[in-house]
């Protein structure tokens, strides 16, 4: 009798989970329906191990679907069982060849289980975190949902705006100031009515100082332009729009006061799980890129080498390839987390202003490959992400190196940038997507040199086996 079980559950949110036993051949042992309750999956446990030898290890395989997860990976690898939680899109794929046409919940849950049959060289065991790992994997999700709703709030609020006055002076980041102005004068007529030393008086207390007058002036001068434009027209509701406006304004003081709380709590998490700083060793992740990267890397030993991680970022293209054709320029494959991809890329455009490696492979990808300005950043990217599994896996901070793999200082690595990784404006302006720059050819002229300086290599911080290989 074969002592392998495989256990597929179809996680359900306001509904019992879908449960299918098998054996290893794929042959179906059990259909049961569960809760997450300890007595109901014990009852899971109890029915998949019935017949087997002492100490059988179950394969339980789920999606991630919402909060769900969670409770059955606790409950299962507690009792050290192997816990494997498959993308969707996998899931899926294999769901459609095995049932094209029909889906329900038990076909859901006998795909999941039968997973480890099909690809079990494409699954990876569930690790959960330690204590201090899962604050700080909490505490950067937060604080990353926060900001996105702060963002949205200032979004709306600045619409808003544009409707009560079209030529609204929000023109950038809403300021102290700002705020203090919109929450109770955002009506163009009370600001009008408010006049020009208290308005200045709200604007000075409010941004300490920083403002003033000028401020004021641009106010005034966008409250009249409006009024002036709408004549008291019945469509505008000045005192409706200007009470929404106030609305979103305190809902973003509510966001920013926890934002804070968040992020005073995520660095403390950060403290604990990357004493060394290591993470913010690296060009472009600072005080919220460090403890994003720690939280969604994980254990770096879960990698095998740089590409895997690079690979798990998602920051990589597909592959397109049959009997003598290679595709290039295939679309980024967007797997594992958005988080971490956004930070990478956010992090590579600073990283490349003072590493010469990283300035040289996006110089390379403007000039030479046809990239514009993001498809260069993803490519610097990719090679960040490379790098930073290498400093948490080696246990030693970043070193800034010029293209010979040399240590340099911070003067010499932006003197070797300008003098050599400085990407023409012409270029620049051709590579941007407006109209009017024209098109610059996606290949060097032949003949035309590269710039090199104290060599052509990526050496430097990355280990034996780390790939340095330029993206096309």
């Amino acid at each position: 009798m074969s002592d392998r079980r495989l256990v597929g559950i179809d996680l359900g949110i306001a509904s019992a989970h879908t449960v299918r036993i098998l054996d290893e051949m794929g042959a179906t042992i059990a259909k049961r329906k569960c809760w997450p309750t300890k007595e109901s999956l014990a009852e899971i446990e109890t029915e998949a191990v019935r017949g087997t030898a002492e100490g059988t290890v179950l394969e339980v395989v789920m999606e991630p679907t919402g909060p769900a997860w969670l409770p059955i990976a606790v409950f299962f690898s507690a009792r050290g069982h192997r816990v494997f939680r498959v993308s969707s899109q996998k899931a899926a794929d294999l769901r459609r060849f095995l049932s094209r046409h029909t889906k329900t919940n038990g076909i859901d849950a006998d795909t999941l289980a039968r997973l480890p049959l099909f690809d079990p060289a494409g699954l990876r065991p569930l690790v959960l975190p330690g204590a201090e790992r899962a604050t700080l994997d909490r505490r950067v999700r937060a604080t990353d949902r926060l900001v996105q709703q702060g963002a949205r709030h200032k979004r709306r609020i600045k619409d808003l705006m544009r409707q009560l006055m079209p030529m609204s002076p929000l023109t950038s980041d809403l300021g102290v100031a700002d705020l203090a102005v919109l929450e109770r004068y955002a009506d163009p007529n009370a600001l009008v009515k408010l006049g020009e030393k208290r308005l200045t008086s709200i604007i000075v207390k409010a941004s300490h100082g920083h403002q003033g007058t000028e401020r004021t002036r641009q106010w005034l001068e966008a409250a009249r332009a409006a009024l002036e434009l709408y004549e008291g027209h019945r469509a505008v509701a000045f005192a409706d729009l200007a009470a929404e406006v106030a609305t979103e304004v305190r809902l973003l003081r509510a966001v920013q006061a926890e934002l804070a709380t968040h992020a005073a709590v995520r660095e403390d998490a950060y403290g604990s799980v990357d004493p060394e700083g290591l993470a913010r060793s690296l060009p472009g992740l600072a005080t919220v890129g460090g403890p994003a990267l720690v939280a969604t890397m994980g254990d770096p030993r879960r990698f095998l080498r740089a590409k895997a991680f690079r690979s798990f970022t998602g920051l990589v293209p597909k592959a397109s390839e049959t009997g003598e054709t290679d595709r290039k320029g295939q679309p980024m494959s967007k797997a594992g987390s958005s988080l971490l991809r956004t930070t990478m890329v956010r992090a590579a455009d600073t990283a490349r202003k003072f590493d010469p490696q990283l300035a040289r492979i996006y110089y390379i990808q403007m000039t030479e490959r046809g990239k514009d300005h993001l498809g260069a950043l993803c490519v610097v990217a990719a090679n960040l992400a490379e790098r930073a599994w290498a400093v948490m896996e080696r246990g030693t901070p970043y070193v800034i190196c010029d293209t010979d793999g040399n240590p340099v200082s911070a003067e010499e690595a932006k003197a070797i940038i300008a003098e050599h990784f400085s990407v023409p404006p012409d270029v620049r302006t051709r590579r941007r997507s407006k109209k009017g720059g024209g098109k610059a050819p996606k290949n060097v002229l032949s003949g035309q040199s590269k710039p090199r300086t104290r060599g052509a290599g990526t050496r430097g911080i990355l280990p034996p086996g780390a790939s340095s290989a330029l993206a096309s």
